[in-house]
């Protein structure tokens, strides 16, 4: 009965340490998400705090054409880089949080 329970003590720790290490790296990862985004942001609001400099700036109805669409496009594609790039962020924090599960999962098989 000793046995039982010192070893079902033992897979208990086991399984706490893989927790923590699991919590440790989505922690990790989630702080680096947030910075991303936050830089994103920070990034997106000073263009457009430009363009907008730029278009009271247009001396013709032509240029604020101009303007206006250079700033759709370039705004367009930062944003589809910058979703891709947190898409694999996130990917990457499924990863490393499955990852400390991974020697338990294969003692089970």
């Amino acid at each position: 009965m000793v046995k039982n329970f010192e070893d079902l003590q033992q897979v208990s720790k086991e399984n706490a340490d893989i927790a923590m290490k699991s919590i440790g790296a989505c922690s990790k990862s989630a702080q680096a998400i947030a910075a991303e985004i936050a830089s994103y942001s920070k990034k997106s609001f000073d263009e457009s705090t430009a363009v907008i400099e730029k278009l009271f700036g247009a001396k013709s109805l032509e240029k604020a054409i101009e303007v206006q669409t250079e700033y759709a496009k370039t705004a367009y594609e930062g944003f589809v880089a910058e979703a891709t790039k947190i898409s694999e962020m996130y990917a990457d924090l499924a990863k490393e949080s499955y990852k400390p599960f991974e020697a338990m999962v294969a003692k089970a098989k």
